[in-house]
């Protein structure tokens, strides 16, 4: 048996991978690693989503082919989207590589272990295949109390800039009781909080049984003793129903805190991309929510300079965000993909312009924050303490999700990572909190 470490690069799916396949490594009786100079085999989980992420992945791959000669490495081995889009050029491009499994056969990953241990080369790409629909062991890579749960995966959307469809193939649902028996085993090793993962969370149920069952989820995993906090990840616009506002609003299980990546507002940049829905639409939906559940919070993410994107519209864009004012937003600027409808459009937007765009954005939604956490100070909020930093205990509430939103340094308080304390408020940052416990 080997000593076996992964570096895993990516969004939260590519975690749950991640996860996956260090699940069948120690089913196969390998060791897990953590230190890559002791690790005779390397796995690298790459993400292969925009040009950013595949320079980083090219990078991590190369740091992991130096170990076979500054440390213990005898394989190297590469998964995940960036084998699964690009995988016979990266073979030729990086021959220092022992293996290059796409993501339909991760679940090759012991067998391709031991060949490559024994010298052999593997490339095994194929389609990508829903061998995560069953259930399956994984070692979890996050923080004991938290961990991500998928319920599908794939995408139906075919929105114009992105690769995903080609990657991950079409959106598939996982049924229903293999969610809730994951869910059941997460909680019983202390999972307190699931955060719900797919391309489209909004879509559960739809391509199996014809109807969104994500309401119907939520009220199964509700119940399940031992699970605190239940987040949504991921919810495309147009399939927010009355019925999951409500089941948000109404489970105190279901944290406040509702992530919809809208990229644009304005209704031609909208069509552009293959978006669903409208700005007027768009505000209706925030309405309801804020309506039905007025402590809500409210993430998006937004693309700045996509082709064509007039100074015009990208103040429209402003404007929106100002009206809005979420509490949590992601900016990116578009990134031609190769093989997208988008890269072949024309009237490219200059990339100074797309800089100073998302700036601007990232400026204006930064004033948005504090004046959102300033309504906060005053209020008691409960905390899922993480950490210590210094004199304070660090944690999250429910409105920021792990690795992406801000965080509350709670004084006075005196509990362990895992534990949940309720603490006044008595600051806001740009997007953290300084908190204290009576």
């Amino acid at each position: 048996m080997a000593r076996i470490g992964l570096i895993s690069l990516g969004c939260p799916k590519n975690t749950v991978d991640a996860e996956e396949i260090l699940g069948e490594v120690e089913k196969a009786g390998h060791e897990i690693e953590t230190d890559p100079a002791r690790a005779e085999v390397l796995i690298v989980n790459t993400c292969g989503f925009i040009r950013s992420a595949k320079e980083e992945a090219v990078d991590c791959i190369l740091d992991a082919v130096r170990y076979k000669t500054n440390g213990a490495c005898r394989s190297v081995i590469v998964t995940g989207c960036l084998v699964q889009r690009h995988g016979e050029q990266l073979a030729k491009e990086l021959p220092e590589a022992d293996a290059f499994l796409g993501l339909g056969k991760v679940h090759d990953i012991a067998e391709t272990i031991s060949r490559t241990l024994r010298g052999g080369r593997v490339m095994k790409i194929g389609e990508p295949c829903a061998w995560w629909m069953e259930s399956r062991s994984r070692v979890l890579s996050t923080p004991p109390w938290t961990a991500y749960l998928r319920i599908a995966d794939g995408c139906d959307n075919r929105c114009a800039y992105c690769v995903i469809p080609s990657i991950r193939g079409g959106f598939r649902s996982r049924p229903e009781e293999i969610v809730l028996d994951e869910a059941r085993a997460l909680a019983k090793v202390g999972v307190k909080e699931l955060n719900l993962v797919a391309q489209d969370i909004t879509r559960y149920g739809l391509d199996a049984e014809g109807e969104l069952l994500l309401p119907r989820l939520l009220e199964k995993l509700a119940a399940l003793e031992g699970i605190h906090w239940i987040r949504l990840l991921y919810c495309y616009p147009t399939r927010i129903t009355d019925e999951l506002i409500r089941a948000i609003a109404e489970n105190e299980k279901v944290c406040r805190y509702i992530d919809v990546p809208l990229q644009h507002c304005s209704d031609r940049i909208l069509r552009a991309m293959g978006r669903q829905g409208s700005k007027q639409a768009y505000l209706d939906l925030f309405a309801r929510i804020r309506e039905s559940c007025p402590e809500a919070a409210l993430r998006t993410t937004l693309m700045v300079g996509f082709p064509g994107e007039t100074e015009e519209e990208f103040e429209e864009l402003m404007d929106f965000v100002e009206r809005v004012r979420f509490d949590r937003v992601g900016v990116f600027p578009y990134s031609a993909e190769e093989g997208t409808r988008a890269a072949l459009l024309p009237d490219k937007v200059h990339r100074s312009t797309i800089d100073r765009r998302y700036c601007r954005l990232m400026q204006r939604q930064q004033e948005i924050s504090l004046d959102t956490n300033k309504k906060l100070v005053g209020t008691r909020i409960e905390v899922l303490i993480e950490g210590i930093k210094g004199d304070s205990l660090v944690g999250r509430s429910c409105r920021d999700a792990p690795d992406i939103d801000g965080l509350v340094y709670v004084e006075g308080a005196s509990a362990l990572p895992g534990e949940f304390v309720l603490a006044e408020v008595i600051e806001a940052r740009h997007y953290d909190l300084l908190a204290r416990c009576d």
